[in-house]
């Protein structure tokens, strides 16, 4: 008897733990995340990224990105982060089967609909909804699935930009170390500096170069028209403001000859030359000044600020050269 009743107990455990087992895994949500397949980024060769307010598409060519059929420069960093998001696009989590899209911004009115092309063949398509909750995820759906999925990261933002959002604002860039002469007119001042050979090392390089018995290089030094020596820290300022000179925004409407007023006008020689003209404001309340650029085949706008970085620049340096007295 007292081992029928162990069996009975046995049964029972079993019955019991057979029953749980059943009920929990009925509970629970099984499914089959999709496989996005791999794309080497340097083979994607068209990007398009349609929402509400339009169509923005980028194409490469010889290495580089422009912007729509005018062909616009690309901001190559803003470029590379559309295509990270692209090639390692990873869906971590089902959302939702409802197709009810508006809630995760993926209706019609609110997403960002997204492909990618290797040459003619098609090989991205998705949509972005908004960020989840935690800005861990964003919410996408894939092309021909209808369901709503979690992909690792927080990238709607980089899909946002409009054509002029995405263009390359830099204006102006060159090598500094090939530059031979700078000369800036404007504001009723001319900072003329050329770069002088040859020069031997001063009498401070000598004696140290004596003691280590290592050779002094010869110094480079910026002088002006008198042959002066300019503090090499100020022009290197002066140049560090000037290379990679961003606009504010492209004037697309007007050509470079429609300007005559110039205030300032700078040009730097070397290897190559480099000039930038800025002109007068349209309006003395506007915040920008119109110019143009030798690098550049559009008119564009310089803001006020850049503009008074200039002039503290040109005042450095004509400061330096001409100290008050007892200095």
């Amino acid at each position: 008897m007292k081992l029928k009743k162990e069996y009975l107990i046995l049964a029972a455990v079993m019955v019991a733990l057979i029953l749980y087992l059943t009920l929990h895994r009925s509970n629970r949500t099984h499914y089959t995340l999709p496989e996005i397949s791999s794309i080497p980024g340097k083979q994607i060769s068209k990007i398009a990224f349609e929402k509400a307010g339009g169509t923005v598409v980028l194409n490469k060519k010889d290495n580089t990105w422009y912007i729509g059929p005018k062909a616009y420069p690309a901001d190559s960093d803003k470029v590379q982060d559309i295509l990270n998001v692209i090639v390692n696009l990873k869906v971590t989590a089902l959302v939702s089967e409802s197709k009810n899209y508006v809630r995760y911004d993926l209706n019609p009115d609110k997403k960002i609909h997204v492909k990618a092309w290797q040459g003619e063949s098609l090989v991205r398509e998705f949509d972005i909804g908004k960020a989840a909750a935690t800005f861990q995820h964003t919410f996408v759906k894939l092309a021909e699935n209808p369901n709503v999925y979690h992909a690792r990261g927080d990238f709607r933002q980089k899909f946002h930009g409009t054509v002029e959002d995405l263009r390359d604002k830099t204006v102006l860039s060159f090598v500094q170390k090939d530059l031979r002469e700078i000369k800036i007119i404007g504001d009723k001042k001319t900072v003329a500096l050329h770069l002088k050979q040859g020069v031997e090392a001063d009498g401070k390089n000598k004696d140290a170069a004596a003691k280590t018995g290592k050779s002094s290089e010869p110094q480079t030094p910026w002088v002006d028209a008198n042959n002066k020596k300019v503090d090499a820290v100020k022009v290197a300022r002066l140049l560090g403001f000037l290379n990679r000179l961003e606009c504010e925004a492209y004037m697309d409407d007007s050509k470079k000859n429609d300007f005559k007023d110039t205030v300032y006008a700078v040009t730097l020689q070397g290897a190559k030359d480099y000039t930038l003209s800025i002109f007068a404001k349209e309006n003395k309340d506007e915040k920008t000044y119109p110019a143009v650029s030798s690098e550049n085949d559009s008119p564009f706008l310089l803001s006020d600020t850049q503009i008074d970085s200039l002039k503290s620049h040109m005042d450095e340096i004509k400061t330096a050269q001409n100290p008050a007295p007892g200095k």
